[in-house]
């Protein structure tokens, strides 16, 4: 004979849902829980479309607009575009951006500022790269600078210098001739500096 069964007391009551409800109860919120099949945390990074479109962009107008100026504008001739204050002068700068180091020579030139350009332009990646995704001014700043780099990088490994052709002036006073790369790397250094000093953080974004 069995062993006689016990009822159970008044206070306790026998479980009788299934197994599956137990999915309804609350689960930890941490990284790696999931809830209804979804992933719940972190979001993963993806792709970051910023960094790659936007120096593409620059390279291929800047490339673009100096192809134009070769073919169109014969070298050390100036078209007006505004009196007093706009020209378009097709020069060749051998130096660094702005004609920075144009009128200097020593050996190796080209290949020296082609080297320092190309360093500065993988620090400037490899910074850029290392940003979250929040941080929207920073990362377009540098892409910026990325973009205008790699734009006269191109121009000093093919023909050894770097076509610039804005020339702005105020009558006989004329700013340094540059060119779609330079401008690029400007508004970019200009986004940085006013990154780091706090312009726009309250306002994170992600692209």
């Amino acid at each position: 004979m069995g062993r006689p069964v016990r009822a159970l007391p008044e206070h306790l009551e026998p479980v009788t849902g299934h197994m599956g409800d137990l999915t309804n109860e609350a689960v930890p919120s941490g990284e790696g829980a999931c809830r209804d099949g979804e992933q719940v945390g972190r979001q993963p990074a993806g792709t970051r479309r910023l960094e790659i479109w936007l120096p593409l962009l620059i390279v291929a107008v800047d490339q673009l607009t100096k192809a134009i100026i070769r073919a169109m504008v014969p070298l050390h001739t100036s078209v007006t575009v505004i009196p007093e204050l706009l020209n378009i002068t097709h020069v060749r700068n051998t130096g660094a951006a702005f004609g920075i180091l144009n009128t200097a020579d020593f050996p190796f030139k080209t290949a020296a500022i082609a080297v320092i350009a190309t360093a500065a332009l993988v620090g400037v990646g490899f910074y850029a790269a290392s940003l979250g995704r929040d941080q929207l001014m920073a990362r377009t700043g540098l892409t910026l600078i990325i973009g205008g780099a790699a734009g006269n990088l191109i121009d000093r490994v093919v023909a050894g210098s770097v076509v610039d052709f804005v020339d702005v002036y105020w009558q006989t006073h004329h700013f340094w001739a540059f060119n779609v790369a330079d401008s690029a790397i400007s508004v970019g250094v200009a986004i940085v500096i006013l990154d780091m000093l706090g312009v726009g953080t309250n306002v994170p974004k992600t692209v």
